[in-house]
């Protein structure tokens, strides 16, 4: 007989310390915007996150998270210890925001709403996290399983996930995992589109347009792709999509180019269709080139070469996973409609790979502009995405001796 998740919350819901941890959380919503707003103006491209993460170490280390380590790619995660032998359960954000190193992240406040790149995604995640832990710890509430608590690095673009990917490869005691990122509590996202990137770089000779004409061109053999991938149809459902995003090459209108570059980006919500049609892009890149060399009757003097920038895996788990449906419920238990969310890239994408239930969760809070320089936050109410997030952990790893934690132990566990 499954779970019944709605009498679960109930069951959540009785729990005077459960309802002095929610009360908390509405209580703590002024400090938890100011100490996302703390966190926000610490600059943290991808690739360049230690600051930050040296201060969400002090952090975790003030709230009593124990064995904390900064891992060798920059995650930084501790345990908060349960009762037993329950599951282990991540609750994390991440550190690297899309921005380069000297952009003004200082925060400024306009009509209620604190304006920062960064401050929604993901300084709301980052700070939601540690206002759960303070929640926990108002409450006095001893979790039946294990929580590993932290943020990862490499989260945004060309960090393709890669703290996560540390995590997991390091890591074999982990049954759930939960991401935060900005966004509703009625959402939950539990599906991951995956992706391939690619940076294609066709190479000749080069020369001047008019004394070296019939000299391959890296630039027409590059057109030459773009225009064979422009013709590909893609699949609706698994929804695949393609697309040749950054472009470049040549010196001068006179010149046959020596170099052409462009940055290719394939995503599917299915693994098998994803590789499917990176094979089929791939091929017809080097087919470009080919052409190329045939049509100028020059063979070779066009090469390409190909470096994968990007491989984040796709995954799907049953919308009736315990994980999703607690994450659902909590939603209802507040006043909300629960909705279960597209695929998307997140954090979550790693564990949902692997077979490992997990479940990207919302900060609370309306934020609009995200990835430019006008992101905002509107901390507003915003203290309800905490509190759903609260619920889920408690179903997820249970309440020591009174809530049996719905998350099953997959394995035996290692050191995270």
């Amino acid at each position: 007989m499954g779970i019944d998740h709605t009498e679960l919350m109930r069951t959540l819901r009785s729990d005077n310390r459960v309802e002095a941890g929610l009360a908390y959380i509405e209580e703590d919503n002024e400090f938890t915007t100011a100490e996302q707003i703390e966190l926000t103006e610490v600059e943290a491209p991808t690739f360049e996150e230690k600051v930050k993460g040296e201060l969400y170490k002090k952090k975790l280390s003030e709230l009593g998270i124990e064995d904390i380590r900064t891992d060798e790619v920059g995650n930084v995660f501790g345990i908060r210890k349960g009762s037993g032998d329950g599951p282990s359960l991540v609750l994390c954000a991440h550190l690297d925001t899309v921005f380069p190193a000297g952009t003004d992240v200082k925060a400024k406040w306009k009509d209620g709403k604190v304006y920062a790149p960064g401050i929604s995604d993901d300084g709301r995640g980052l700070a939601a996290v540690l206002s759960v832990v303070r929640a926990l710890n108002h409450s006095e509430i001893r979790t039946e399983g294990d929580l590993i608590v932290g943020a990862t690095v490499g989260e945004e673009g060309l960090g393709d996930l890669r703290g996560v990917k540390h995590l997991f490869e390091t890591s074999s005691g982990i049954d759930g995992f939960i991401s935060i990122e900005p966004g509703s509590p009625e959402r939950v996202t539990y599906l991951g589109t995956g992706s391939k990137r690619y940076r294609v770089t066709y190479r000749g000779p080069g020369g001047h347009s008019f004394g070296n004409y019939g000299t391959a061109s890296p630039i027409h053999a590059m057109g030459r792709a773009i225009a064979a991938i422009s013709q590909i149809r893609t699949e609706e459902d698994p929804k695949t999509t393609l697309n040749v995003g950054v472009i470049g090459g040549g010196t001068s209108v006179n010149t046959i180019a020596e170099t052409a570059e462009m940055l290719v980006d394939i995503r599917s919500n299915s693994q098998e269709e994803l590789e499917k049609l990176e094979a089929h892009v791939l091929d017809l890149i080097r087919s470009a080139a080919t052409a190329e060399n045939e049509f100028r009757e020059h063979p070779g003097q066009v090469t390409v070469e190909l470096e994968r920038v990007g491989n984040r895996p796709a995954g799907s788990q049953s919308a009736d996973a315990p994980i999703v449906q607690a994450a659902a419920a909590a939603s209802e238990a507040l006043g909300f409609e629960p909705i279960l969310d597209q695929a998307s890239s997140t954090d979550s994408n790693v564990p949902i790979h692997l077979g490992i239930p997990a479940v990207t969760l919302g900060g609370g809070g309306d934020f609009g502009g995200c990835h430019t320089l006008n992101e905002y936050f509107d901390p507003e109410g915003a203290f309800v995405g905490v509190q759903k997030i609260f619920l889920t952990v408690l179903a997820l790893a249970g309440i020591e001796g009174t809530v049996e934690p719905v998350l099953e132990v997959r394995k035996k566990k290692s050191e995270v």
